[in-house]
């Protein structure tokens, strides 16, 4: 499961961040995550709350943001949603003159809200 190794990496960089500016804890971590990045949003969130332990991460709430997988055809310029599994054959010309991967791959900390002390964490989307 590459999701844990995603998630410990996440807190590595959120948690030392937190120390570099002083932060007594974490209140909200946000991701964009590409649809053909291979996470497991559940799993991605099951070992996001295991890796936080012991860290200025523990009872950080995880936001992550889902990026649709869109593609653009070079000879007819035509964009769409790939999907997933993704179809990567232009639906308008069926050229074969190659295919541009304009989004979906995408794995990035969007941004860190710090919690103002460290017992206060970020309320739960319901």
């Amino acid at each position: 499961m590459h999701e844990m190794s995603i998630a410990e990496a996440v807190v590595e960089q959120v948690d030392a961040a937190a120390r570099e500016h002083g932060a007594p804890g974490v209140a909200r971590v946000r991701l964009r995550v590409g649809e053909l990045a291979g996470v497991v949003p559940e799993a991605l969130d099951f070992c996001f709350e295991l890796a936080c332990a012991g860290t200025l991460v523990a009872g950080a709430v995880l936001d992550t943001e889902s990026v649709t997988a869109r593609a653009r055809c070079a000879p007819c310029a035509v964009e769409w949603a790939v999907g997933m599994p993704p179809d990567l054959g232009c639906p308008s010309c069926s050229g074969g003159g190659g295919v541009e991967l304009l989004s979906g791959r995408e794995l990035q900390i969007l941004d860190v809200e710090w919690a103002e002390r460290p017992d206060v964490r970020a309320e739960q989307k319901g």
